[in-house]
């Protein structure tokens, strides 16, 4: 996986929850003026940069068939859409450069080619699996590939590398490689290396389509790169950025199909689409009624395809009989059967980890859309109208994709 060079030194870059850069088993100490000369770079050096356009093509699409797609292994696509930072306006012309070892692990060359680096005892080295995408007017990209072997001694988990350079004077940066959900290696690899959300989570949920894996991945120019322009998102915060992954977390199920357990949003519904409804220290209860019942009917009109919770967590006086109590209630006068009411003592309680959540306490509300765990779009203090209803319904139907519909393969 990637390597962060730092002023004459090679730093592996430890990795969270969201891309694949090669793991620090122990990172030397650096002096502050190594760290100011690291990101006079945007995002910083790593390794194989110069080779982002060696060979390139003169014209270059939206789609690509990389050299490795001959080769007796796995066919898969890896297609999504790039934004800018906002995380929901489409980014044309953006060119992604992509390198993948073999389906032994192994990074080979074709005879005369040029290489990176001189292999290690691994065999690992820049080789010819390698291509260029730009995206469309509409921000999308396809990369039809083979799907790469793990290293053959390591435990480091089946990677992409991906580099990115947009259309205007910001210099070359890499975001996470892209991993896959499905691979034996990724959670052992993440407990230890956590990943680091460069560009959003690199974390691939491959569905099948015949014999064609295929994995979705939305790219957020500049999310989480160091020293990235205009990085600074005004207004109130709260809530994770669009682009990550909805952390797991156990809130108390008051009230729904399951009342009385702690049961984690995405770990049992997190296949296709899911809301999140966190009010916290300032509940406005007709305000919820009225988004509640919005709610239950969109998931009762989306049916297996959407999952909504409310999340209370007024921090203020927490009694937990009370609040179990007072959630009964309000589900029985709504007349609620299909999404979840749950409460947790604080936004910053740590024992049903909803403080991975980050969501802010004192703002009125706080909505994270997700698919297949992605968060996709998020709305802070939004009011129960029929123009934020509306937002929310085509947040979900724009979101959707081509491959919403594909069956996952068997996970152990």
């Amino acid at each position: 996986m990637k390597k962060l060079i730092i002023t004459g030194a090679a730093w592996v870059c430890c990795i969270i929850w969201t891309g694949c850069n090669a793991p620090a088993k122990e990172a030397p100490s650096l002096r502050q003026d190594s760290l100011k000369n690291e990101f006079l770079l945007v995002g910083g050096n790593f390794e194989n940069s110069e080779f982002i356009y060696y060979g390139i093509p003169g014209n270059i699409s939206w789609r690509d068939t990389s050299p490795g797609w001959t080769q007796k292994g796995q066919k898969i696509l890896l297609t999504g859409t790039v934004y800018q930072l906002d995380g929901k306006t489409p980014a044309p012309g953006v060119l992604l450069y992509y390198y993948h070892t073999n389906i032994e692990g192994r990074y080979l060359h074709r005879p005369g080619e040029k290489r990176s680096m001189p292999p290690n005892e691994l065999g690992q080295t820049h080789g010819y699996i390698r291509g260029w995408v730009k995206t469309d007017t509409a921000g999308r990209y396809s990369i039809y590939t083979v799907r790469p072997g793990a290293y053959p001694t390591h435990d480091e988990p089946e990677h992409i590398h991906i580099n990115v350079k947009e259309p205007n004077n910001i210099n070359e940066y890499y975001i996470d490689d892209f991993v896959f959900d499905d691979d034996k290696l990724l959670l052992p690899y993440l407990k230890k290396y956590p990943l680091q959300n460069r560009g959003g989570s690199g974390v691939l949920r491959v569905l099948l389509k015949g014999d064609l894996q295929v994995a979705e991945r939305n790219i957020i120019l500049g999310l989480n790169i160091p020293g990235y322009p205009g990085r600074s998102i005004g207004g109130e915060r709260s809530g994770l950025n669009i682009g990550e992954d909805q952390p797991s977390f156990g809130p108390f199920h008051a009230y729904g199909p399951d009342r009385g357990t702690q049961t984690c949003p995405v770990c049992k519904y997190g296949r296709y689409h899911g809301i999140i409804y966190f009010v916290g220290n300032n509940p406005n209860w007709d305000e919820i009624k009225q988004w509640l019942i919005f709610l239950e009917n969109e998931s009762i009109r989306r049916e297996k395809y959407l999952k909504a919770y409310f999340v209370f967590g007024n921090g203020l006086n927490y009694n937990r009989q009370q609040r179990q109590k007072q959630l009964e209630q309000l589900g029985q006068a709504l007349n609620i059967r299909k999404m979840a009411l749950t409460y947790v003592p604080s936004f910053s309680d740590i024992k049903t980890e909803v403080h991975l959540n980050k969501i802010n306490p004192d703002v009125d509300n706080t909505f994270i859309i997700y698919k297949h765990r992605n968060i996709v779009d998020k709305y802070i203090n939004l009011k129960p109208t029929p123009e934020s209803f509306k937002s929310i319904d085509q947040a979900l139907d724009r979101s959707r994709g081509t491959y919403f519909d594909l069956e996952e393969p068997e996970h152990e």
